[in-house]
């Protein structure tokens, strides 16, 4: 089965990553690290530290991108009385879960569908935000499932203007397909204590399975560091593949140039035909608007030809397709299925 419904990683891990799983000791397992006796949470956190030129007692890491943001979502609005959370209209369903497991209550804040995009409105953000004062404020870039994102200099306004008591969680998971800028994250995190950068390494880095992520947050959150971190230290299986898929950064830029092969083919052959469009994305996976009354006939095509791609149903994305961006071989047979069914339909 090809599997371009969940933005899964569907290449080859680095040359640096199979020899660290294969040069593993299954031995070291019998025993803890021996790092957190220095005061560290992990041979990751320092590593990340380094890479990203943030304190090491300010990086988080968690089991995968989304314990981060439970973790962040559970302390935060449980701290006090205000147990208010802003996220994005077209966002990761998960975000407004994992706020009603605590007792939090939700808004939703828009995103504008913008030519070949979606985009936040920074001011209607920050105007929101002032208004309805949540004690978290969650922002996704890029966002899933539309793909757009925000710049540095958006995030740093949009911190510069709302109360300094809101908690902002900047969701990067999807972050680096597009762009090898990280300088901007430890100038935001120095400066704005109530901020936290969550990343992961199950997008860019190809690595879902080994669930885990790492983030960074400002200064002066002791009990949520408390809270969060591991006192025994973390899976040492886990810390040796991730130390080698941080060193391996050429492999997975050049995962990412074949990313954004698909990303042309797909608004060359789709962008074209009535009805539909493709929208601009800075992520592993892509959005395009189709007819929906060729539903039915592209989700049998796919099958049979043992595909899956994610038909949304998202309120006011009913009529769109999210796609994984894969292999040139599998962004080629969904596309060409597409194309095909579409005509069909038009006989």
């Amino acid at each position: 089965m090809n599997y371009l419904d969940r933005n899964e990683f569907n290449f080859e891990p680095s040359q640096k990553v199979l020899d660290a799983v294969k040069n593993f000791d299954p031995k070291d397992l019998c025993f803890y690290t021996r790092i957190y006796d220095q005061g560290k949470k992990s041979v990751i956190s320092v590593r990340v530290s380094e890479i990203y030129g943030v304190p090491e007692e300010q990086v988080l890491l968690a089991y995968g991108g989304e314990e981060i943001l439970k973790n962040a979502i559970h302390y935060f609005l449980m701290e006090g009385n205000n147990k208010k959370i802003l996220i994005p209209e077209f966002s990761w369903w998960y975000y407004n879960r994992v706020a009603s497991e605590c007792g939090g209550t939700f808004e939703m804040y828009p995103l504008y569908e913008t030519d070949d995009t979606f985009a936040y409105n920074v001011d209607e953000v920050i105007a929101y935000t002032n208004r309805i004062h949540p004690r978290m404020l969650l922002l996704a870039s890029p966002n899933n499932p539309t793909g757009n994102s925000l710049t540095s200099e958006e995030i740093g306004r949009i911190m510069e203007n709302i109360p300094s008591d809101t908690m902002v969680l900047v969701d990067e998971a999807y972050a680096s397909f597009i762009t090898t800028d990280t300088d901007y994250i430890a100038p935001l995190v120095n400066k704005y204590q109530n901020l936290i950068i969550s990343r992961t390494l199950s997008k860019f880095y190809g690595l879902p399975g080994l669930r885990c992520g790492f983030g960074f947050i400002g200064k002066g959150h002791d009990q949520f560091l408390s809270y969060s971190n591991k006192y025994l230290g973390f899976n040492r299986f886990a810390e040796a593949v991730a130390l080698a898929a941080l060193d391996s950064d050429e492999h997975y830029r050049h995962v990412a140039e074949e990313m954004e092969w698909g990303r042309q083919l797909y608004k060359k052959e789709l962008g074209g035909l009535p009805g539909f469009k493709v929208y601009k994305s800075v992520a592993n996976f892509i959005l395009i608007k189709y007819p929906i009354d060729i539903k039915e006939r592209l989700m049998e095509a796919l099958k049979i030809q043992d595909y899956k791609i994610k038909f949304m149903g998202d309120p006011g994305l009913e009529s769109c397709l999210r796609i994984t961006l894969g292999r040139r071989e599998q962004t080629q047979v969904v596309c060409d299925t597409i194309k095909r069914v579409f005509q069909q339909q038009q006989q």
